[in-house]
């Protein structure tokens, strides 16, 4: 970023100054002052440009403007050696005093004035000096160039996004999470209780960067009583470069980039590591086709764990940094990963990607779409056809003519996190928090936390599990429990129905449905403690995702995604043999209500028989409303004994 700032800066420096001075020291020029000892100075000045010293130059400069007011060329020479050295007031009244010490210099000095303004974010000053160069132009009818006709466009675009400025106020997180050093790529669990970042500081000794400068570490954050704590370094650092890191919601999975490691496959290759307990496993490269010889980095994952967005320079892009996806296959494969094309990519960079948990929205930064000015942040919806819509910028303060990026948000959509190099930060870069408003939430998601335990001992367990939608038949998360204290946490996307299975080798698996309603409050999230029962003769279960319509045997096709469970089990364990039985309320007769659970017995039945279960390993029975769980008294308790069951009655 910094060696693209320095090379700008001196093709901007010899480019406005063309038409003035040489940027070959040892070639004369006519210039505007006559005075023979402020042009020895301003030649001095003019050679401490050659050698990129740029203190000098104006040091010298400003002894030939005490010699002659008049000097014009002196001032430009300041106002270019503040605008390289990013001095904004500096550069930009240089700029005004270059116009004020002759005014008819030169109609290109009233359009580098106006870009100095542009860059510096004062966007009115910028307009009001694009026109008076559009004037001089159509004076002496000199045709405007296309670049300059964009960017007075743009700038009238900035303009716009400062005058519809959002009502929101981005706050530094504060010495506990930024310092002196560079903070940035920031990472939140879905509960809020932990945010992983990067930090850049000064290589020491210890190194292992041939020629770095600078070393990446990753740090976190926790909060108790909504006070973020001093932040320690994360136990995965080492002597290499480690950051742009992604946790996933649960902060059971970390993601992250590792450079010039023994085992990588280019300069900074994608790993990741497992929490176990307190502590995190041993961090594996993802191996190609996802890591190349080319750079690899900032990922981001969807709650499901199965999608990966990162950033890669690798061919086949659009140009510079670009966003690409892998998917993760049913064996558990990554796919070789897509270039996310356009809209998202342009010719320039874009980077620091984060998919919000509910999965249709993606943040990202970018170089190339229109914005404020350095890296703006942008959004893009995935539409119904599965792609993605046309990045939308996030808007003025959350951008401005600073570099922002690496932009997360909230399980709610509420808040959001992120970087910014703007003025009045700690350090370099900072983290900084703000709340979104209403009109840029995303779809929230909330989250499910609990334990797995052993039904008769209550040991915990590590299980894996999964959340479907039933409305689609989706998965939207897919992970595990720990496998030392048996807890989970998921977060789900609002406003549809579900169905969460829990499996372990040697168990029957869990079933439950819920639905969540349109609307996220500020509830306490869903606890739910899943009991697993080994596999052994007597052991039932109830399939809470087997559906019907009512008064009807017919399976609905939200039913497919528990049928599969159980024609797994089945597979899995050859021997069992299984009864299969239908219960109902007490509403209507009982002959009635016998055979319809008979039936509905009967339609699990057959549907295991036509995947390909043999007959003599299960048998199906109704029992209507004579064995309830419940009473039948109320709505919930008549819910409650509607229901299909299976019982292992043999092996």
């Amino acid at each position: 970023m910094y060696l693209n700032n320095y090379t700008r800066g001196i093709r901007f420096l010899c480019l406005s100054l063309a038409f003035l001075i040489s940027c070959n020291t040892n070639a004369q020029q006519i210039i505007s002052s006559q005075n023979k000892k402020a042009i020895k100075y301003y030649n001095k000045g003019n050679n401490a440009i050659g050698n990129r010293d740029f203190k000098t130059a104006v040091e010298w400069a400003e002894k030939a403007i005490k010699i002659d007011e008049t000097f014009t060329e002196a001032y430009i020479m300041i106002a270019e050696s503040y605008s390289f050295t990013k001095n904004c007031e500096q550069s930009c009244l240089y700029f005004e005093k270059a116009i004020a010490s002759n005014p008819e210099f030169s109609k290109k000095l009233y359009y580098f004035a106006a870009n100095e303004h542009m860059r510096c974010g004062d966007f009115e000053k910028a307009v009001k000096r694009f026109d008076e160069y559009f004037f001089r132009n159509a004076m002496d009818k000199t045709e405007i160039p296309n670049a300059v006709r964009e960017n007075y466009e743009l700038c009238l675009y900035r303009l716009q996004l400062m005058k519809d400025s959002l009502a929101i106020n981005p706050i530094n997180m504060g010495e506990n999470v930024n310092s002196i050093y560079a903070e940035y790529l920031p990472s939140l669990t879905v509960d809020e209780s932990k945010i992983v970042f990067t930090v850049r500081r000064k290589a020491d000794n210890y190194t292992v960067c041939a020629g770095c400068k600078d070393e990446e570490d990753m740090y976190f954050s926790e909060k108790v009583n909504d006070v973020w704590k001093t932040r320690k370094p994360f136990e995965l650092n080492t002597h290499y470069n480690e950051g742009g890191q992604s946790i996933s919601p649960d902060g059971k999975y970390l993601i992250f980039t590792a450079c010039e490691r023994d085992e990588g496959y280019g300069s900074c290759d994608l790993y990741w590591s497992k929490r176990i307990g307190d502590s995190w496993s041993k961090p594996r490269n993802f191996g190609k086709p996802v890591n190349t010889q080319y750079w690899e980095s900032q990922p981001t994952f969807s709650a499901d764990g199965r999608t990966i967005i990162f950033v890669s320079n690798r061919p086949g892009g659009e140009g510079g940094m670009d966003l690409w996806l892998t998917n993760m296959t049913e064996e558990g494969v990554f796919t070789s990963p897509v270039n996310l094309g356009t809209p998202i990519n342009t010719i320039l960079n874009e980077d620091s990607p984060f998919l919000h948990p509910n999965g249709n929205t993606l943040y990202f930064a970018s170089e190339g779409h229109k914005g404020m000015g350095g890296k703006d942040i942008f959004y893009s919806i995935l539409t119904p056809d599965q792609t993605w819509g046309e990045p939308l910028n996030m808007g003025y303060p959350i951008n401005t003519f600073a570099d922002e990026m690496s932009l997360v948000v909230n399980a709610k959509g509420d808040k959001a996190f992120y970087s910014s190099d703007r003025s009045g930060g700690l350090g370099y870069d900072d983290l900084y928090y703000f709340d979104l408003p209403p009109t840029l939430r995303p779809q929230s998601v909330t989250y499910m936390k609990g334990r797995i335990f052993d039904a008769k001992d209550n040991t915990p367990l590590e299980a894996s599990f999964s959340v479907v939608d039933l409305n689609t038949g989706q998965v939207v998360v897919a992970s595990s429990s720990d496998i030392k204290t048996g807890e989970f946490l998921i977060c789900i996307p609002t406003n549809s129905s579900y169905a969460l299975h829990a499996q372990r080798h040697n168990y029957l698996f869990y079933s439950e449905n819920f639905e969540l309603k349109d609307v996220y409050s500020d509830i306490e999230p869903y606890v739910k403690d899943i009991y697993l029962k080994r596999i052994e003769i007597g052991e039932s279960i109830v399939l809470k995702n087997i559906f019907f319509d009512t008064d009807k045997s017919d399976l609905k096709p939200e039913s497919e995604v528990e049928l599969k469970n159980l024609l797994t089990l089945l597979h899995e364990n050859p021997k069992m043999k299984i009864e299969i039985s239908g219960h109902t309320d007490n509403v209507g007769s009982k002959e009635h209500n016998i055979i319809l659970s008979q039936n509905r017995a009967k339609a699990v039945y057959d549907y295991l028989i036509n995947k390909g279960i043999k007959a003599n390993r299960m048998s199906y029975k109704g029992y209507g409303y004579n064995r309830p769980i419940s009473t039948n008294d109320t709505e919930e308790g008549r819910t409650l004994n509607r229901r299909t069951e299976f019982k292992i009655v043999g092996f």
